[in-house]
């Protein structure tokens, strides 16, 4: 009897584990359900303008062709989204205007990654030791800033990284061009103006797909959520 009861407790531990692990913020839906891929597709660096003026059927296609590579090297354990460090990045189905993204990631030394807005890079992570090689890039001054920025800044206003190994929060604030962003609690970006990659003339687009991109070493995503701002 007593076996039973312990089982039975442990089952509703992990089940309530497993929840917490989920928990929706008010106003937010999840990008990732913990538990597949869908909703997202496999994209690498992408002109989000080239992508535009795609036909559906050519996007589909598009797609459909990197499909194969994307599930070879992302796959989901534990509730989390992994990436081997190869591959096409994680990309929503879906475009977004004006979002509050929230995300927990964790990565391992020498990897390199960030996330797209509006198919524009980026939010920074990467391996901020001296040993990962790219203090000279600005590596030392930490993650959560826009690194792709030349004429508004790039750099972020504090270090926050947290140690390999341990997940780090990432909040980002997206309006119009401009950007704030908390990386475990800490704001790294204020007030920014986020420069197009793409078209240094231009803001960037009004409306453009989140990617998580990877490069150069393992990296884990989780409790993926947004909330739709107003314009």
């Amino acid at each position: 009897m007593k076996k039973y009861l312990l089982l039975a407790v442990f089952t509703v531990f992990c089940l309530s584990l497993n929840a917490s692990a989920m928990d929706v913020p008010d106003g937010f839906v999840p990008l990732f359900n913990g538990k597949d891929l869908s909703g997202w597709v496999g994209l690498g660096h992408f002109n989000p303008y080239q992508l535009e003026k795609m036909t559906k059927e050519k996007q589909d296609e598009l797609f459909k062709n990197n499909q194969k590579n994307f599930e070879k090297h992302w796959r989901v354990e534990d509730n989390a989204l992994i990436n081997d460090g190869n591959g096409p990045y994680a990309t929503t189905e879906k475009s977004y205007k004006n979002f509050e993204l929230r995300l927990e990631y964790k990565t391992v030394a020498k990897a390199d990654s960030g996330i797209y807005l509006r198919m524009c890079p980026q939010f920074q992570i990467w391996d901020t030791t001296k040993e990962g090689g790219k203090w000279n890039l600005g590596a030392d001054k930490g993650s959560g800033a826009l690194w792709n920025n030349k004429d508004h800044e790039r750099f972020p206003l504090v270090y926050a990284d947290k140690p390999f190994g341990e997940w780090n929060s990432v909040r980002i604030i997206l309006k119009g061009n401009v950007v704030n962003a908390w990386l475990n609690d800490k704001q790294t970006i204020k007030d920014v103006v986020m420069d197009n990659f793409w078209d240094q003339s231009k803001d960037i687009p009004s409306e453009g797909r989140i990617q998580l991109q990877t490069h150069g070493g393992e990296i884990q995503w989780r409790n993926i959520f947004i909330k739709e701002l107003d314009d």
